[in-house]
């Protein structure tokens, strides 16, 4: 089976859901979190903290450098994600579209066939 990340993207400046839509997406996320694990398809899922908590690590002619925050500037970030197996594209967009009923746009990327080696 092949993996896919499905990333869950939060835009900049976009209003802020309320206290109960908050609590409706985390029921939503838990009941697909569910579905997916009894489904097989599971294999990692996670929030993240906001972009100003990045630290970016580069390397140049063997010396690291660190800087805070994201090298970008964007309006649109990652907030979370999931990485689950599916036969194909189009069963990893179907959890996708559950996933996005529930929080939001997410994007859908399969792994490159030599890091599932």
């Amino acid at each position: 089976m092949k993996q896919y990340l499905l990333s869950v993207h939060f835009v900049e400046g976009a209003p802020a859901p309320s206290d109960e839509e908050m609590q409706t997406m985390f029921r939503e996320t838990e009941r697909i979190n569910d579905e997916l694990q009894a489904a097989g398809a599971w294999v990692f899922a996670g929030g993240l903290t906001s972009p100003e908590s990045a630290t970016v690590v580069r390397t140049e002619n063997g010396t690291a450098t660190m800087s805070d925050g994201p090298f970008a500037e964007a309006k649109e970030h990652i907030a979370g994600f999931w990485i689950i197996k599916c036969d194909d594209l189009d069963q990893a967009l179907a959890w996708a579209e559950k996933c996005a009923a529930a929080c939001g746009p997410i994007e859908v990327r399969p792994f490159d066939d030599l890091s599932q080696a």
